[in-house]
């Protein structure tokens, strides 16, 4: 089971509910509205994520995060 902390939770949970409802990933400002923080905030939660695997993005290329962990180990959005 990967850790991560309850917060980093909640984001891994937003993007993937994201995905599945809208067929695409949330872009950085639709995280900065839903947890209303600021842009560096969410970047800096992004970058946290991928660099602990959580998380995969295409450089260069808008909305392509992508949750790597199956779909049990994701916790509910709260």
């Amino acid at each position: 089971m990967p850790e991560y902390t309850r917060l980093q939770g909640q984001y891994l949970a937003f993007i993937y509910y994201y995905t599945k409802v809208n067929g695409y990933p949330p872009a950085e400002s639709d995280m900065q509205r839903y947890f209303r923080v600021s842009p560096p905030a969410v970047h800096d939660m992004i970058i946290r994520l991928e660099e602990n695997g959580l998380i995969r993005r295409t450089p260069r290329q808008a909305r392509s995060i992508e949750v790597l962990l199956p779909v049990q180990q994701i916790p509910a959005l709260e």
